[in-house]
């Protein structure tokens, strides 16, 4: 049996060194060395130019922006959706995490469609003889694009929890003279912690590495650090300079490893 399971595990071994491993070797590779393959530390100092440092800037704001915004919005669906029955969750949730099935570039370029001057919003808005929105291209229409991508990564990991929570747990507190307000506060909101912090480091991330949702809807005009990353490979073809800003980027993948681990340490949060 040992060894089945052993050949079992072969396919994701494969997977993991061919796809994972090589290319973080690769990436910490280029970005150590310069074009006669020579230790340097010159590619990680790539960030403090004023044009990477205005990018990595504007990434952290939009994405902490997004991360919070998609916070306020999942975590009173979330609870809505674990107050419902078994089936009636479960038919909600696969409404939601429907559109996750579609190619995530179509569902950008379709927002794009949408937010446009001359897009189905704006017509419908001039039909009934109302303002126009003028979004596109803007750090605002680069928000909605993060919001609506990642907002399902910030609801399951949250729902995940709060079903999870013992009714009896809640019921014991309203029979002690809990309000609402306490039953939340002492019970709900701290029980609910793994499943916030994992919702946050899997929209934050995602949306501080992002190059496609600004590149679409912020029509090239806002230069996010995904945006910078992927010009150096890209365009000016310098992979040690990419790879030199993506080793900077690592640290913010580190320390949402990190965070998870200390405060899911049970993987709730993660494990949907």
């Amino acid at each position: 049996m040992k060894n089945k399971k052993r050949l079992l595990t072969g396919p994701y071994l494969f997977w993991a060194i061919a796809f994972i491993i090589i290319p973080i070797i690769m990436i910490f590779y280029y970005g150590l060395t310069d074009a006669d393959n020579n230790f340097t530390l010159m590619n990680l100092a790539e960030i403090t130019t004023p044009e990477n440092l205005k990018a990595l800037g504007l990434s952290l704001l939009l994405s902490f922006i997004s991360t919070v915004i998609c916070l306020v919005l999942a975590y009173p669906l979330a609870m809505i959706l674990s107050g419902k029955s078994v089936n009636q969750s479960s038919f909600i949730v696969l409404i939601f995490i429907l559109p996750m099935w579609m190619n995530f570039l179509l569902r950008t370029l379709a927002w794009q469609t949408l937010l446009e001057k001359n897009g189905v919003i704006n017509a419908v808005l001039s039909f009934l003889h109302l303002p126009q929105l003028e979004i596109i291209n803007t750090p605002y229409a680069i928000i909605l694009g993060m919001v609506y991508n990642f907002l399902p990564f910030m609801v399951l990991p949250i729902y995940n929890v709060l079903v999870k929570i013992d009714k009896d747990v809640i019921n014991a507190a309203r029979d002690l003279g809990a309000n609402n307000i306490q039953v939340f506060t002492k019970i709900i909101l701290p029980l609910s912690v793994p499943g916030v912090i994992s919702g946050i480091t899997m929209v934050f991330v995602p949306a501080l590495t992002t190059f496609v949702i600004s590149d679409i809807l912020g029509g090239s005009k806002i230069l996010l650090i995904g945006n910078v990353i992927e010009q150096e490979f890209t365009h000016s073809y310098n992979w040690h300079a990419g790879s030199g800003l993506s080793l900077v980027l690592m640290i913010f993948i580190v320390i949402s490893m990190a965070l998870i681990t200390k405060y899911d340490k049970d993987g709730e949060g993660t494990a949907f």
